[in-house]
């Protein structure tokens, strides 16, 4: 079995909790993993090329790579992205468990930092603050968002816990299961002192998931993040994007997807998260949806998938239709929706007001994430403006 792109061998033996050799791992460290189906890959060690530290730059516990700072946090459309920032192996061929998969294709991901790179893929602002490890993939990552023009002012490295890793079972339609390695990997371990408080109080939106609530003390920083946003009268951002198997039990991820609920401005959910969030109910009755809607919030939005979405305010609902297209792979197509949506909402907050404008602006969103679904990956998939306006021109020819 090979990965694409230059990684060790596999040995013909598989664990998939294994340690990492020498610096990637700590003494007697043994980290599980977590994984949402039965597949039990038989064989392998990962052993990663030694670690490469930039003569111009120093790392130290919970600081940011001095020189990988990108772009400027000036715009006032800034949209920060907080939460988790990882590797996704994606098989080559799909419709594979992952054992029989052949080769994976190395892909960062992540679901808050694809939306910080999706928006400023679009020529949008955007920063990301989270915490990967003092590794070489924790490099990786902080490069990738360099090069994507993504600050990351208030990215952190960890010395003691390796950058998270997602191996993703593609179905034949281009859907997803995953199996990740953490517990505890570097996202979850990002503490209150290390966050870059400035960076959140100057942003027009501040967006995040429900990954980082799942344990401390990574929790307390995200709860004292979004605090301080609100407090600085920052737009709150919230996709749930559900992940069952990081969660002790279907309970706790109720319970703690819905604790922050009602302090966001903006959520973003999908039909299986509305069947899971109310116990069962459909998702396509909007009494239902209207359940979820809660007293201050500006704008719930319900993905459809290819069918495009659904929008509800105070003040109108309606649904937008999508784009349609031969699926590869709709790792990510959640995050480049986000991110389609959050740049016009960034750059012009009025438009929440304004059905017809927020409507243009869904349609936009709902292109952004049909075109995701094309390629592999997640972030390597996020399009241009000028690719959306290009599919969205070919919608109307």
């Amino acid at each position: 079995m090979a990965l694409v792109h230059s990684f060790s061998a596999f040995s013909s033996t598989f664990r998939p909790c294994t340690t990492w050799s020498n610096r990637f791992s700590s003494p007697a460290d043994t980290r599980s993993c977590h994984t949402n189906n039965n597949v039990k890959p038989s064989g392998l060690r990962l052993t990663p090329p030694p670690v490469r530290f930039s003569s111009q730059s120093s790392v130290r516990s919970g600081k940011v790579l001095a020189s990988v700072q990108g772009s400027s946090v000036t715009d006032e459309s800034l949209v920060v992205c907080f939460g988790e920032m990882l590797i996704d192996f994606v098989p080559t061929i799909n419709g594979l468990a992952l054992a029989e998969a052949p080769a994976f294709k190395k892909a960062p991901g992540g679901a808050p930092a694809n939306v910080a790179v999706g928006i400023a893929r679009l020529g949008g602002s955007s920063a990301f603050i989270g915490k990967v490890g003092e590794d070489e993939f924790g490099y990786m990552l902080a490069d990738i968002l360099k090069e994507n023009n993504v600050n990351n002012e208030g990215m952190r490295f960890d010395p003691g816990a390796r950058t998270a890793l997602a191996f993703v079972t593609l179905k034949k339609d281009g859907e997803r299961e995953f199996m990740f390695y953490r517990n505890p990997s570097a996202d979850m371990l990002l503490e209150e002192s290390e966050l870059d408080l400035d960076l959140i109080r100057k942003a027009k939106i501040f967006h995040y998931g429900s990954i980082s609530l799942i344990t401390e003390p990574c929790k307390s920083a995200h709860i004292a993040a979004t605090k301080v946003a609100k407090d600085a009268g920052v737009l709150l951002s919230y996709d749930p994007n559900l992940r069952l198997p990081l969660w002790p039990s279907a309970e706790s991820a109720r319970e703690g997807i819905l604790s922050i609920w009602d302090t966001a401005d903006i959520i973003k959910i999908s039909e299986e998260e509305i069947v899971f969030l109310t116990n069962g109910e459909d998702p396509y009755d909007d009494n239902v949806v209207r359940k979820l809607y809660h007293e201050n919030l500006k704008l719930l939005l319900v993905t459809e998938g290819p069918d495009g979405c659904r929008y509800y305010t105070k003040e109108f609902s309606g649904r937008v239709k999508g784009i349609k297209v031969d699926p590869v792979d709709t790792t990510g197509a959640g995050d480049a929706f986000v991110a389609g949506v959050l740049s016009k909402i960034a750059a012009d907050t009025s438009l929440l007001k304004d059905e017809k404008r927020l409507r243009e602006a869904l349609s936009f969103a709902n292109a952004c994430g049909a075109i995701t679904v094309t390629e592999r990956g997640a972030i390597p998939a996020l399009p241009t403006t000028e690719a959306v306006m290009n599919a969205l021109l070919k919608t109307v020819a």
